[in-house]
């Protein structure tokens, strides 16, 4: 007989959490960290589970009835360089959990990269993969009785899909950001490049605006030699692509949201400070057990304040609104549209960050990172500093001994002189858009646009047309790209490639506007997200070439404004909802399944369910 005392009692249901989901029973707080785990190793309950854990690698009867089950979810696979490290970062969490004397396992969760599939149909799978990452971690920490959560995401969709599966556990989490890629430089342009650069130069190459900066057109250096060289150097190692896109948008806002540890937003991928933050996760994630230190204690309205602001301040991608909605809609968070436009209108533009800047993150990890900035916001009242965070410590304790951003930067401008005194995320309403659309507008390409629609049923559409160079210069245009939004899409493909192609071939009198999105690396006057989508009958749907659009980013507004309400309640006679592209398989059960982009397209919520959070 074993002289190892059971744990007495089965436990009682988590006071945490959420009844919409299936109810675990877990030890109470301030004792034995091996809350949920316990239920299957005490006593002999569930032997065949026991006696599963023993063949995966449990060491001792000891280790079996006590040690906490900690489960290290990494979203890596191989061929893109956001994800291609982070199996590496997941052993050297699991060996800091086993120093704990705790039990880790490792898994995966699927990704999609968006730079690969961007303006092909595999961006279609791209936003899905968010909510798959959130299924795959909430079914392996649920199912396997996990005690806590390490997340090690990369590419965009990842950081909505863990913190959602976070809010859905709601068991002790932390997340490690994959971090951001290095800078490349072309040769032949003789200057710094990056991802969205390779989008950019195929409009310049589609329009005879692709040269080399010094003997252009020479052996060597034509056009086509300047697409090689910035399809070989554009990307030159491991991590998510370096600009404020969405990757290091979701993960400055998560780390102001108290989430990660400090620094982890703006870390390299390969730097050795990423690696020691690794190392410091067991520790962390045992502060976290022993305090009792929830996701949804953290994911709350003043955090999202916070990711809101720092969003603002950075330039961020559109695609945080989207992703911000979703996890605030997981978590049972109050958080609207109007809550995104209220914050924008308060919140100045200071980063000087690419893609409608010259800098990168790794340049801002140079001058202190995310935590300098945050140090800044904090003492100038734009950042709420006494939100808990993963280290039991407040947001403003984290960042307190992290030195100030020096004097002589260039990269994030002084209160006193920003770039554009409210944020550049504007939220649209008007009757092309009842129920909102989201527009980035920096202020470099004005504040209003009025032009004549022209309207592809398709991204490709739009695409081939660039290609052709069918789009003039001249004439004011709003391009209309529509059944692209979650359910006509499917999936809410992004757009990159149709505005960086416009961008690259100096097409100055354009403007974007789709029911789909723009990727974190697009810029211009672009509008997305439209709602309702035109796959449900929207406004969208009944636009024609020829109607006359206003885009207003002072007022707010999306209108078609030379055609009567009885001239778009004619044309709706004549609109029949589009037969769905995909009738089997993921995208088929995506389209059944998402809801709208102004509630974050989610997949987890009854029909009969209220669209947002009370």
């Amino acid at each position: 007989m074993s002289d190892i005392r059971e744990d007495e009692g089965s436990g009682s249901i988590d006071p945490k959490s959420d009844p919409q989901y299936i109810q675990f029973k877990c030890l109470p707080p301030g004792g034995a960290l091996n809350r949920w785990s316990h239920m299957i190793t005490r006593e002999h309950d569930f032997p065949g589970a026991q006696a599963m854990l023993y063949g995966s690698g449990v060491p001792n009867e000891q280790m079996m009835k006590h040690a906490p089950q900690i489960g290290v979810a990494t979203v890596w696979w191989e061929g893109n360089p956001c994800n291609t490290h982070l199996l590496d970062f997941g052993k050297i969490v699991k060996k800091s959990i086993e120093k704990q004397k705790m039990l880790a396992w490792q898994y995966n969760a699927v990704g999609v990269s968006d730079a690969i599939t961007m303006g092909g149909e595999g961006m279609r799978f791209s936003l899905q993969s968010r909510d798959l990452i959130a299924d795959s971690i909430e079914t392996v920490t649920c199912a396997q009785h996990h005690d806590a959560n390490i997340a090690i995401p990369g590419c965009d969709k990842n950081m909505p899909g863990v913190v959602m599966a976070a809010a859905r556990h709601n068991r002790p989490f932390i997340m490690i950001y994959g971090g951001t890629i290095r800078k490349g430089h072309s040769n032949l342009l003789e200057k710094e490049i990056n991802i969205s650069t390779c989008y950019e130069a195929s409009g310049a190459y589609a329009y005879d605006r692709l040269h080399a900066k010094t003997d252009p057109g020479s052996q060597g250096r034509t056009p086509s030699d300047v697409m090689t060289d910035i399809e070989r150097h554009a990307c030159p190692g491991a991590g998510a692509c370096g600009g404020m896109y969405t990757a290091n948008t979701m993960a400055t806002a998560i780390e102001a949201m108290g989430l990660t540890l400090p620094g982890s937003s703006s870390y390299p991928a390969l730097s050795p400070e990423k690696a020691r933050e690794c190392e410091r996760a067991g520790e962390v994630i045992r502060t976290t057990m022993e305090k009792d230190i929830r996701p949804r204690d953290l994911i709350t309205k003043e955090s999202f304040e916070n990711a809101l602001v720092i969003t603002m301040i950075l330039g961020g991608s559109t695609n945080g609104v989207l992703h911000f909605l979703a996890i605030a809609n997981t978590a049972e968070v109050p958080l609207s549209l109007d809550d995104i436009q209220r914050v924008s209108d308060k919140t100045p533009f200071l980063a000087d960050l690419a893609p409608s800047g010259k800098y990168y993150m790794e340049d801002l990890y140079k001058i202190g990172g995310t935590p300098s900035v945050l140090k800044m916001l904090i003492a100038a009242g734009l950042i709420n500093g006494n939100i808990p965070t993963v280290t039991g410590r407040t947001l403003a304790e984290n960042v307190a001994d992290w030195p100030s951003l020096p004097p002589d930067q260039k990269l994030i401008r002084p209160l006193s002189d920003p770039i554009k005194e409210s944020g550049h995320i504007r939220i649209l309403r008007g009757n092309f858009a009842p129920e909102g659309a989201v527009a980035k507008i920096t202020g470099k390409e004005g504040l209003s646009f009025t032009g004549k629609a022209r309207v592809f049923n398709k991204e490709n559409e739009l695409n081939m047309a660039l290609n052709r160079g069918e789009i003039p210069r001249g004439e004011n245009l709003v391009l209309i790209v529509r059944y692209e939004g979650p359910r006509g899409g499917p999936g809410m493909p992004e757009q990159l490639k149709a505005s960086a192609a416009i961008m690259g071939a100096g097409l100055n009198n354009i403007a974007l506007v789709t029911d789909g999105r723009y990727s974190g690396a697009s810029h211009g006057f672009i509008v997305g997200h439209v709602t309702p989508e035109a796959a449900r009958g929207g406004p969208i749907a009944l636009v024609r070439d020829g109607d006359t659009i206003l885009i207003d980013a002072v007022q707010n507004r999306i209108d078609i404004v030379n055609v009567t309400v009885e001239e778009l309640e004619e044309r709706r006679k004549d609109w029949k909802p589009p037969v769905p592209r995909a009738r089997r398989g993921v995208l088929a059960k995506y389209a059944r399944l998402v809801g709208d982009a102004s509630h974050g397209a989610v997949t987890d919520q009854w029909e009969d369910d209220v669209a947002a959070p009370k």
